[in-house]
């Protein structure tokens, strides 16, 4: 028997640490645990998404 939780939130990490340093983390702790992780992660600075080629996207607010 197995269950989920879905994670709505955010983390905030010092500002040296990359989205694939923090993501290599985050996994390794999950894995750690023997589970597994499915879903996604977005970088946000200053409340705005940041797009795959570092440019500002949405503000996190925006619909």
């Amino acid at each position: 028997m197995e269950k989920e939780f879905e994670i709505q939130g955010c983390v905030t990490v010092p500002d040296k640490v990359s989205q694939e340093e923090f993501f290599d983390k985050f996994i390794d702790f999950i894995e750690s645990n023997n589970w597994s992780f499915g879903g996604g992660i977005n970088e946000i600075i200053d409340g705005y998404y940041i797009n795959s080629d570092g440019t500002k996207g949405k503000h996190v607010l925006d619909e």
